[in-house]
């Protein structure tokens, strides 16, 4: 007896599936990592606030973390080692997941208004970019100190205030837009990861959405507060 019944749909290999799924994981648990990091970060920053003693003495500090449970700078090198590591993983997990989708969906579809995305989400890619190269750019700042704008300065205090001097605009400019991605890419990045991490259901999705934008709105202020100041003269 012949039968019309329908092929059955193409399923993705098991392996795969999987494989997909520890991506999305690794690229959770690595973004968990930058987001706790530059929330420190952020409150280190804050320090400025406090006068060049408070600053200078709080970057000085982080030489001698865990001192002598670990030898000197020892924190600092293991910090860099893993946020190293951690960056290879988040770039290669999205690399590898854009590919498969781009794959899998060679077309574009037309997306209806209830399922189009948000501007932060279609960003992602472009956000990254732009956050690689500024992290790039920070080191050689203010970490190696290769790039010295305004003068060679011993003090971190006097570094960041001479940088972000009005005369120096442009470097104002360049951190408000890589702090601007940032936000957006925390913003969909801590939505996403809770969501990859089970944290998220129909019940807790919008409070989950709220975490997200709270989290980037204290990242978008905190950052961007000191330099302000500096900008306009309150911190000299």
């Amino acid at each position: 007896m012949v039968t019309n019944a329908a092929p059955p749909a193409p399923t993705v290999p098991r392996r795969a599936r999987y494989t997909t799924v520890a991506l999305k994981w690794a690229m959770a648990i690595s973004g968990i990592l930058f987001v706790l990091f530059v929330l420190v970060h952020m409150y280190g920053n804050l320090k400025a606030f406090s006068g060049q003693e408070a600053f200078d003495g709080y970057a000085e500090s982080l030489r001698e973390l865990l001192y002598p449970y670990l030898p000197h700078m020892g924190f600092l090198w293991i910090q860099r080692v893993v946020l190293t590591l951690a960056l290879i993983v988040h770039v290669y997990a999205a690399a590898v997941l854009w590919l498969r989708a781009r794959a899998a969906r060679p077309k574009k579809y037309v997306a209806h208004k209830s399922t189009v995305q948000t501007y932060s989400s279609r960003t992602m890619r472009w956000g990254g970019v732009i956050l690689l190269a500024f992290v790039v750019f920070h080191i050689l700042q203010f970490t190696t100190v290769t790039i010295e704008v305004g003068g060679s300065f011993d003090s971190p205090y006097q570094r960041l205030v001479v940088a972000f001097s009005p005369e120096h605009w442009w470097v104002y400019v360049t951190y408000l837009i890589a702090i601007v991605a940032l936000t957006m890419h925390v913003r969909h990045g801590v939505w996403s990861g809770l969501q990859t991490l089970g944290a998220s259901d129909r019940t807790r999705q919008a409070a989950i959405n709220w975490i997200a934008y709270l989290v980037a709105a204290a990242l978008l202020i905190g950052f961007m507060a000191p330099p302000t100041a500096i900008l306009l003269g309150f911190v000299n």
